[in-house]
């Protein structure tokens, strides 16, 4: 729980090292809607669904996690929650590579907050939205149909390409598009690898993605 309410921080100093000031109100626009959202989804979470936080923090101990996971989840976590920040700042602080207008700071922010909507819907009837990939049998794992896996099989990862693709347009970025677009790379993979690791492993999940056919985007994949 810790480390929801320490990302915004440690973003910022990312973000404003890298911009060499801390004169950019889009910056702190950023920041501020990163922490409403971040804060808000640990408070949702902790009144509804409080185990799945204690689990989400001992991802480490999970020693049945997939080892391409284990892989995957650094390089998105350095990609999504640093390299992006640290973009963003050299672009719109540093050397000023770029300065989209306020149209992108509105669908940044727009995005941004769509994909936390989602992220925070799915880990509310999701009692297994873990941090690792792996069958969950200690807790008797089973295929998650309502609220928005009645619509893609991994809204989870829909909500996070949509922040990462929000985050540098809030500041006005157009090169910190570059990082976020990398990330979205990495949750395709992973979205792809955790699909058929359920479809291999997890009873019910076949029938389920006959019915819910679309991974990420309905009507497209």
């Amino acid at each position: 729980m810790a480390g929801s309410f320490l990302g915004p921080f440690i973003q910022g100093a990312f973000l404003f090292t890298a911009a060499g000031r801390l004169d950019l109100p889009r910056a702190w626009l950023f920041l501020a809607v990163s922490f409403i959202w971040m804060f808000g989804n640990v408070v949702l979470v902790a009144l509804t669904n409080p185990e799945l936080l204690n689990h989400r923090g001992e991802w480490k101990k999970k020693k049945d996690a997939k080892a391409w996971d284990r892989k995957l989840l650094p390089v998105f976590a350095l990609f999504g929650l640093y390299i992006i920040p640290v973009a963003m700042g050299l672009d719109v602080g540093r050397y000023h590579w770029s300065n989209l207008g306020l149209w992108a700071t509105v669908l940044g922010t727009l995005l941004f907050t769509l994909g936390w909507t989602v992220i925070t819907w799915a880990m509310l009837v999701n009692t297994h939205f873990e941090t690792t990939v792996r069958i969950q049998t200690d807790r008797n794992h089973k295929v998650v149909t309502t609220g928005p896996y009645a619509f893609v099989r991994h809204p989870g990862y829909l909500g996070a390409a949509l922040w990462a693709l929000g985050s540098p347009l809030i500041v006005g970025s157009a090169y910190g598009l570059i990082p976020a677009a990398i990330t979205v790379s990495i949750l395709l993979i992973r979205t792809h690898l955790e699909d058929e690791t359920l479809r291999a492993e997890l009873p019910g999940y076949t029938d389920y993605a006959q019915r819910v056919r679309y991974r990420l985007l309905p009507g497209i994949w």
